[in-house]
This record gives C-alpha cells, structure tokens and sequence, in this order.
C-alpha cells in the first residue's frame, strides 16, 4: 500500500462497509471522500484525523504506513502488558495526530549534571534533584499530592491511569511526539505514586527504548537493568529528597509511630520509607527490616490518619484521562482542526448528546 488512498481503501474494505456507508457514519463528505480515494483530491488532516479516530489507527500510519515500535509491541505482548500497550498506542496515536494539526507535546525535560562516570544510582538522584528544583520554581510541592497533575503541569507529560488488573504497575511510552505515563488502578496509593515517579524517572532521563514497560515494580530479582535501578533511585529521591528527610526525622529517636507518620507526609509505603533512611544511613539494616514490614493501612493506623488513607484509596482506584491530551484535543475541535468525533471517542461520549450538550452551553453563554 503505497499511497494513503490506498491504504484508507484497505481500511474501508476491511470494515465491510461501502465507501457512502463509511462516510456516513464518519460524518465524511461522501462525494469528497470518493475523489480522496481515486487520487483526484488530497485528503486533509481533519479527514485523516477522522480516519485514523475511527479505525483506531494513527496518523502517521495513514502518512507513511510505517507502524510505530508501540504498536509492534501491542501486538507481540500477551496478558494484562497487551493491554496496557494497547491503550497505550491508543494515547500515544492521538497525541501523534494532534502534533500534526500543530498541537504539540508541552514537554519540558530537565537538565542535570554530566551523568558520566556516576553509578546508575547517582545518576538517578542527580536527576531527582534537577526535577524537584524545576517542581519548586513552579509553586508546586510533591509532599502535597496531586502528582499526576503536578506532573502534567511542570513537565508537560501525559499521566493516564486504567483499571487494567493485576499483573502490572505501569509504563512510560516515548515516541511519535509522546510522552505518556500509563498506570494501573490501584488500592496502595502509595505504591501507584511511587510506580508514577518511577516512570517520570524514564522519560526524564531519556532512556532510548519507545517503551519501558514495568509489570512488578515491588517483586523483581535484585539485579536490574540499569535503567530501572536508574528509574528506581530517582523515585525514591524525589519522593523522599535527603535535606527534607533528615529534617523531619530530626535528631530523636525514631519511634514506630514517628515512622508511621513520616509515610503518612511523604505519602509512601513503609518499606520505601525504610529503604530509603537505610540509604541514608539514618536507621541500620534491623531497623530497615523491621519497619518495611510495616503495611500502608498499619502505617495509617498507627498515625491515625485513616480516613485520609481511605480519600487516597478512592482516588488511586479510578480512570483518569490523559489531561494534557484532553485539552488539546478538545483545543482542535473549538479550532476547526479536528471534529467533534475524536474528543467524543477519548471521552467515551456520544458524538450526538455532547454535541447537543456544547450547543445548548453555548446558548446559554456557559463554558462546556
């Protein structure tokens, strides 16, 4: 399939329909869309963006029928990681699409010092550094939750989060003008945010895989590959950055309730928490081992902060769109780049009643 008519016509045959049929149900100009498909005309973007939305394909695909590394890997992967890539490619195509219409990804990366010659680890802490002073030059604080749409603000990556099961904590997809965190709905709170930092970690360190796919963050061999250990030392840094630590630890002794309370104002697990002052060399190995059996609730509990552990709960175990990718795409359809279709499809609306629901908001002089 050389040329987009072609491969827009294998997609039309694929689906049954007859081209009219086709238009009709894509909202698409029949007379148009058969002149599109003969070569007399050119499709435009807002066409391909229709296309593309409606059989869940990309743009790019549409452009070049080159098929992106994450589509490759959708395919090839069984399980619950098939399904997170499959959503995945889903984002990662729409915001593609929309970098075409010239709504680009708002990234903004950091810039740390040299890693050359520091340990995977020392680069992992290095970049935590950078990120927290580029959170903190925005007003932003990661103590005080919200990471997803801190996150989202400061670094302009999308955060996404589907109820996708057991069997995976998240992933970062890099690629076609994307920046994506997927995560898994969780009831540890604790453990989805340190998964997010995690993945943030990826992205900002720029590792040269389109995809880092993470199913177990919490039960993997000891030796990882080193842009994990890379990943998993910038997470624990950022979440629990060492002058803050060390200053709410103070100089008395660490009591279990103390400790409790310190996962509940970091908002991390008991045994990240302990980990991380063993680093540090505030506790020694028994202490570490003593408190990392420690669970979130028993933590919550002991600090009696429960009631704030359950609000964390709800929250950790619902869907959340891409809120960067909801704006712009919303932003091309009130544009005239994009029709109602695609912002409809990412909301799971029905073309028809959003529609009817922006026309009588802007009867009425309201914002939709």
């Amino acid at each position: 399939m050389s040329s987009i008519s072609d491969r827009v016509r294998s997609l039309i045959d694929q689906s049954g329909l007859r081209p009219h049929d086709f238009a009709d149900q894509a909202d698409l100009d029949a007379e148009q869309l058969s002149e599109c498909l003969s070569g007399a005309k050119s499709f435009s973007a807002v066409d391909l963006a229709v296309i593309a939305d409606e059989f869940h394909v990309s743009m790019d695909w549409l452009l070049t029928g080159a098929e992106p590394p994450l589509a490759v890997a959708a395919r090839t992967t069984t399980g619950k990681a098939a399904e997170a890539l499959a959503v995945a490619r889903d984002y990662v195509a729409r915001r593609a699409d929309l970098d075409k219409l010239g709504y680009a990804q708002p990234w903004v990366p950091v810039s740390p010092k040299s890693f050359s010659g520091d340990s995977y680890a020392a680069q992992g802490e290095a970049l935590a550094k950078s990120a927290r002073r580029a959170v903190e030059s925005r007003g932003w604080l990661v103590s005080q939750g919200g990471l997803p749409e801190l996150i989202e603000a400061v670094f302009g990556a999308d955060v996404a989060v589907e109820p996708l099961g057991e069997g995976f904590d998240g992933l970062a997809a890099m690629g076609q003008g994307a920046k994506l965190i997927l995560l898994s709905t969780a009831s540890n709170p604790a453990r989805q945010r340190f998964t997010l930092a995690h993945e943030l970690g990826h992205l900002l360190a720029d590792d040269d895989q389109d995809v880092h796919l993470d199913r177990d963050i919490f039960g993997r061999a000891q030796k990882l590959d080193p842009s994990e250990q890379r990943a998993n030392a910038f997470a624990s840094a950022f979440l629990l950055p060492e002058q803050p630590l060390r200053e709410a630890v103070g100089a008395v002794r660490l009591t279990r309730k103390r400790f409790a309370a310190l996962c509940c104002d970091f908002m991390v697990s008991p045994a990240t928490l302990a980990y991380r002052l063993l680093k540090l060399r505030v506790i020694d190995a028994g202490a570490c081992d003593y408190y990392k059996r420690m669970t979130v609730r028993e933590a919550a509990t002991l600090a009696d902060r429960v009631e704030e552990l359950d609000r964390q709960v709800a929250v950790s175990e619902e869907k959340r769109l891409p809120g960067l990718l909801v704006r712009d795409t919303r932003a091309a359809y009130e544009a005239g780049k994009a029709t109602l279709r695609p912002y409809a499809s990412l909301l799971g609306a029905d073309v028809d009643e959003l529609r009817d629901r922006f026309a009588s908001e802007q009867d009425n002089g309201g914002a939709a």
